[in-house]
């Protein structure tokens, strides 16, 4: 093997050989699909969304592997599960997460790579307000309406 051919098998298994990597795959979870959506959920968080003191950690109750970090430095440690799209989650799985103690986001993982947070809480969330145009649409509606009557 050439060092030019051996170069370029290097840069196209990096991942394989990121520490990173190879530590959540020592975790020995059994699922190579979690596992690469969690490593690519690593790299969002560490590399692109500068998150703090980024870990993984194995579930034995889930059989996954997540991360735990912190948005910025002296923020709450929270706990993300990373699964591609195709996968399901259980209400079992959802409480467990809940029950960390920690705040928790699921990542949804695309087949391109997409990278998809939301916050994972126990109950329902109000959410914020619409914004846009359509606002002010409805408010006009509404009024209209209330004349009417």
């Amino acid at each position: 093997m050439s060092l030019t051919s051996h170069g370029a098998e290097t840069s196209a298994n990096w991942i394989l050989l990121h520490p990173a990597y190879l530590k959540m795959k020592s975790l020995d979870v059994g699922d190579s699909a979690q596992l690469h959506a969690a490593f690519l959920a690593y790299m969002d968080l560490t590399e692109v969304r500068r998150w703090k003191e980024v870990s993984c950690v194995k579930s034995p109750e889930l059989q996954l592997v997540l991360l735990e970090g912190k948005e910025k430095e002296g923020a709450h440690t929270q706990t993300v599960l990373a699964l591609p799209v195709h996968k399901s989650l259980s209400h079992r799985s959802i409480r467990h997460m809940l029950d960390r103690g920690f705040p928790a986001l699921l990542c949804a993982v695309g087949s391109d790579s997409t990278l998809v947070y939301q916050r994972m809480t126990d109950g329902l969330v109000t959410p914020d307000p619409p914004v846009g145009p359509f606002q002010d649409v409805g408010r006009r509606q509404h009024r209209k309406r209330r004349q009417q009557r």
